[in-house]
């Protein structure tokens, strides 16, 4: 059974019903599609469903206690779990969720795997720029409370909905024409505020976490090809030790000859 279940032709199957439920989940959500076909897809859900609890109980069953060790085999037994729950008037919700079952592909598809390993890696790095960011934010947003409240209540009335605008302003979604020009036809010299805050949050810090994720990523790939060559040295090895212990064989077989005598012609 472990040989079935890590097998290439194993996980393309899963792969191939984690994209069909995907199609179907989708599908479910247009009344025209549950209309004609509502039971076919129902059906289908059931289904897959049935296969991935049951792909979960093997991998229970192979892995015993080591189950839980890997924290994609306990990613796919929540995953499957939230769809085990009925979907009662109080637990509705719950219903939506059954979407979670496409993200399964992540732990089937080994490049995927090291994308998200390389994000959770990232995290670390990533606090201290969130924890930099959020001091930029509260600093700026007092200093836009205090200076332009007054005139732009709705944008800076209070700490909050400065922040909110200087968000906007950082994701530069409307930021010229919908927020600063507009503060600077009362306020001109307000460029001086809002230029060195969109270079700083923009253009600085938001690219240091593409840089550290790009890093840890790298970090990532390198662990992954230095498993991927210690497992080939250690095959390597023992393939070694299986040539010297026939050789040996051969030797004692033949009283010492490195090679068999020759048959005669």
């Amino acid at each position: 059974m472990q040989t079935l279940i890590e097998s290439r032709r194993f996980e393309r199957f899963i792969t191939i019903l984690i994209i069909i439920n995907a199609i179907t989940l989708g599908l479910e959500t247009s009344d025209w599609a549950m209309a004609r076909f509502g039971l076919v897809l129902l059906v289908i859900d059931r289904l897959v469903l049935t296969v991935f609890v049951l792909e979960v109980l093997a991998r229970m069953l192979v892995y015993r206690g080591r189950f839980f060790h890997d924290p994609w085999r306990v990613f796919d037994f929540l995953v499957v779990g939230i769809a085990l729950i009925p979907t009662t008037s109080n637990l509705s919700v719950l219903r939506a969720l059954r979407i979670l079952r496409v993200l399964r592909i992540v732990s089937v598809v080994p490049s995927l795997r090291r994308v998200v390993g390389g994000l959770v890696a990232a995290l670390p790095g990533m606090g201290s720029i969130v924890l930099l960011l959020a001091l930029v934010f509260y600093v700026s947003s007092v200093i836009a409370t205090n200076l332009f409240g007054a005139s732009f209540p709705d944008w800076f009335g209070t700490l909050g909905e400065s922040a909110y605008t200087l968000f906007q302003v950082m994701t530069l979604e409307s930021w010229s024409m919908g927020i600063v020009r507009p503060v600077m036809e009362v306020y001109p010299w307000s460029w001086l505020f809002f230029i060195p805050f969109i270079v700083t949050t923009s253009f600085a810090v938001l690219n240091l976490f593409i840089g550290i994720i790009v890093s840890a990523m790298q970090e990532e790939h390198e662990s992954t090809a230095s498993e991927e060559r210690s497992q080939m040295k250690d095959e390597q090895d023992l393939i070694l030790q299986e040539v010297r212990a026939l050789r040996a064989e051969i030797q004692a077989l033949y009283g010492g000859a490195a090679t068999p005598p020759a048959r005669p012609s």
